[in-house]
């Protein structure tokens, strides 16, 4: 499959929603779940943004289906390829990878549903968009059915109509296409909205919350990633500055969170995005940016994965994402796989596949985007990434902690020293015993008279008058000398 944007990599998920009449992997239903039937391809049609968390854009999408009632299993999503030539190869990549994953998580499936979602191009209509499709839907049909898991239902969906192209009977499924029900107002809709499951809008509207700016703001941006560039760069390669790299980048991360967590929440998305955008300026944003691209700094970055924070880290992420522009587009994959993970952390999946295809367009080689998307795909727990990640938060608060006291020991040790060094002036002379007759002297005269002879006055210790060893022990002399011995 060759290389294009974001929509044509495959994500594939698995059936978690009570409401979708789904268990994962076609594991068996819980008695507790509340199952939803859906008996026709108009059901099948309204369902579909519920199945996804979005209205897909331009896009093919396979639905495992399981045991005798068809319950929903894995699933996949994947942009139109925009030739012809590419149909046959990619539709039997889609099978494989859509059966060979349901069948990893737990069971193999034993029919598809399929979706083909494109709106009508210039000069076109929906019904030319069926038939345009027709052959692609053909392709995906035949190599599933090559795999002996036969494909129940394709139906088309453009400019609010469906098609079936498996129903030839003409008064359920008429030529002219039949129009989608109003949002909101399927048995599916009410089943999700009381399960709490939310439609995001459309693939092209969450795509539009992490595009690059446009426009003289690009160019302001543009410009302050240069001027970052030429500063943060040689640091960063030269290795010896690295840690003050990082520490600045992750404090002014820290700065600009708390700047948009005080900020009121906006309801509306696009309202949302141009606030946190007010809120972010073009030097902070390029100095994160060039940051990230260390991958320590982005490690650490990731350990803002959970907690009340998480949704304004999110929208942190997003706005970084944004900034990214012109020549720059590549350093989108990091913050795009922040963002990414972070939504797949809180339980966002929708969220968390677009980002991280998006990071994974800006940059296909970007392992750690590469590893999340897989994992996000194969429905993994992020639960074990999780905790690793808080065990390398304490374990470098530990180390921190403990290079803090030894600094702090450290310095007192030395403050000591030198608070020693300047009080030994002071203490270095001690009071000599009273002596008699001329031997009273001052201490201008210390050294006249029988003082000449100190050796004479001899201190009893504990070996006697003579000390231990029989003889006698001099006295220790006092002054400058035996004060710097003790310094």
């Amino acid at each position: 499959m060759t290389k294009r944007d974001e929509s044509a990599r495959p994500s594939t998920s698995s059936a978690t929603s009570s409401a979708a009449s789904a268990t994962p992997s076609g594991a068996p239903a819980s008695p507790a779940e509340e199952q939803i039937s859906l008996r026709s391809p108009a059901e099948l049609a309204d369902a579909l943004p519920y199945l996804l968390g979005f209205f897909p854009d331009d896009s093919v999408v396979m639905v495992a289906l399981h045991g005798e009632r068809g319950r929903f299993g894995g699933r996949l999503r994947l942009g139109i390829p925009r030739t012809r030539e590419e149909w046959p190869e990619v539709s039997t990549q889609l099978a494989e990878t859509l059966i060979a994953g349901s069948s990893k998580r737990g069971a193999r499936p034993d029919g598809i549903v399929l979706f083909l979602c494109q709106d009508p191009g210039a000069g076109e209509t929906a019904r030319d968009v069926m038939e345009r499709l027709h052959p692609l839907a053909q392709c995906l049909r035949l190599a599933c059915g090559g795999l002996d898991v036969p494909v129940y239902e394709a139906l088309c969906i453009s400019d609010g109509r469906f098609w079936s192209y498996c129903c030839p009977d003409a008064r359920c499924c008429p030529p002219e296409g039949t129009p989608l029900a109003a949002h909101g107002t399927s048995v599916m809709a009410a089943a999700a909205a009381y399960a709490g499951i939310q439609v995001r809008g459309s693939l092209r509207q969450m795509e539009a919350r992490l595009a690059p700016l446009t426009g003289p703001p690009a160019e302001e941006q543009e410009r302050a990633l240069d001027a970052a560039a030429v500063d943060l760069v040689p640091r960063i390669l030269r290795g010896t500055d690295c840690e003050t790299v990082r520490e600045e980048t992750m404090g002014l991360a820290r700065l600009v969170l708390e700047r948009l967590h005080a900020a009121p929440p906006n309801p509306r998305r696009p309202e949302a995005d141009a606030q946190d955008d007010a809120l972010l300026a073009h030097d902070e944003a390029a100095a994160i940016i060039l940051g990230l691209q260390d991958r320590t700094t982005r490690d650490q970055a990731a350990e803002w994965m959970e907690g009340p924070l998480a949704p304004t880290v999110l929208r942190l992420w997003r706005a970084l994402a944004r900034r990214c522009v012109s020549s720059y587009a590549e350093h989108a994959a990091a913050p795009l796989t922040l963002a990414g993970w972070v939504a797949w952390s809180t339980g966002d999946q929708p969220e968390a596949r677009v980002a991280l295809s998006r990071a994974l367009a800006a940059d296909p080689e970007y392992l750690f985007a590469q590893l999340l998307h897989r994992a996000c795909n194969e429905g993994m727990d992020p639960e074990p990434l999780r905790r690793c990640l808080r065990r390398e938060r304490a374990d470098r608060a530990v180390h921190a902690a403990a290079h803090a006291e030894a600094d702090r020991v450290g310095g007192a040790d030395a403050e000591g020293g030198a608070r020693g060094v300047q009080q030994a002036p002071r203490v270095r002379r001690r009071r000599r015993p009273p002596l008699t007759g001329a031997a009273e002297a001052g201490e201008g005269n210390r050294t006249a008279g029988p003082l000449r002879n100190a050796g004479s006055l001899r201190p009893t210790g504990p070996g006697g008058a003579n000390g231990p060893a029989g003889k006698a022990r001099a006295r220790r002399r006092s002054g400058p000398r035996g004060a710097r011995g003790r310094q």
